[in-house]
């Protein structure tokens, strides 16, 4: 469960920076989970409307409306069919939800087939892709991730072939994974050079259980396994994540929450380097809120990433806030 202490988060008190540069945030989530936690569309809107020209939007899944009856299979639908119309409701209040990442099983193989053509009906010309969630690791330490993958999910014949019928149909995967698991994908990647792949999250570096406190030693690895990946002409790579608490970094511990320095400072070099990797062509930084809200505000996040990228030129700017997100999602 994702709560965060608005009291705390009030204690940021930046300013956008570069407040007409135009951006496309592709990865959020709406949710409302049991009262406990909220984050719906006003949420949303506030948010993208509180300094920066966010235009547009990207909704990824989050297990959140699903259809309570019904074959299992097809109930996922029930999200795309959610937030397709909150997305009509809202157009002209805010940024608009331009794009909509579901699930379907991709072990299902060939029958995804169904599940797919449901989603495309449902999401009235928003729906793009399918995330899959396949963060595994072995330590229970490690929080499983809400589609309780198994290890070695990727290689799996029958998963190969839904991601495979995703290609066909011309939709993209988005990878949510650990950073052990990046060769994993770039297998994948390979092995289905017909799909569009985006890496969520800086792919996934862990910071806690077995992972903590050693960052170093993970971050050698990581740009070897990222170096690899980025051969893969058909994958995008996602700048973010930066406030999970997965990543062990403890922003969220603090007593006043991180300025956009503390996060550049600890995320710079890697984000930078990704870049450098992919190219700004492949690269898209997001919001993942409210997720990333448990450590940091969403002026604050972006101000982090408009620092990261302050030297760049206004092309692959406009690469990494805007195009490369268009284009990945065929917005």
């Amino acid at each position: 469960m994702y709560v965060w202490d608005d009291n705390w988060l009030a204690r940021q008190t930046e300013s956008a920076i570069e407040p007409d540069l135009p951006i496309i945030d592709p990865h959020h989530h709406l949710w409302d989970r049991d009262g406990m936690s909220r984050y719906l569309i006003d949420d949303l809107y506030g948010d993208t409307s509180a300094g920066h020209r966010v235009e547009a939007t990207v909704y990824v899944e989050c297990v959140w409306g699903y259809r309570t009856d019904g074959p299992q299979h097809l109930r996922p639908v029930g999200e795309t069919e959610t937030v397709a119309e909150i997305a009509e409701l809202g157009v002209g209040h805010g940024a608009e939800i331009k794009g909509i990442v579901s699930f379907a099983d991709m072990t299902l193989g060939d029958s995804v087939d169904e599940v797919l053509h449901a989603h495309i009906t449902a999401g009235r010309g928003r729906f793009r892709g399918i995330r899959h969630a396949t963060a595994f690791d072995a330590s229970e330490q490690i929080r499983r991730t809400h589609s309780r993958p198994t290890a070695n999910l990727m290689a799996d014949p029958a998963f190969r072939l839904g991601v495979q019928r995703l290609g066909a149909l011309g939709l993209s995967f988005d990878a949510w994974l650990y950073h052990p698991q990046i060769r994993e994908l770039t297998a994948l990647a390979r092995a289905v050079p017909e799909c569009i792949f985006v890496l969520d999250h800086l792919g996934g570096m862990l910071g806690t259980g077995p992972y903590a406190a050693k960052r170093a030693v993970i971050l050698e690895q990581w740009r070897i396994d990222i170096a690899e990946l980025a051969t893969c002409p058909n994958v995008y790579m996602k700048l973010g994540g930066i406030g999970m608490v997965e990543f062990g970094l403890g922003f969220e511990q603090q007593a006043t929450p991180p300025t956009s320095l503390d996060l550049v400072n600890a995320w710079g070099d890697p984000i930078r380097f990704a870049i450098e990797q992919f190219g700004p062509q492949r690269c898209m930084f997001e919001s993942n809120f409210p997720v990333d809200r448990m450590s940091c505000s969403y002026v604050t996040l972006w101000n982090a990433f408009k620092r990261i990228a302050a030297d760049m030129s206004p092309d692959d700017k406009a690469e990494l806030f805007y195009g490369a997100a268009r284009r990945a999602y065929r917005l």
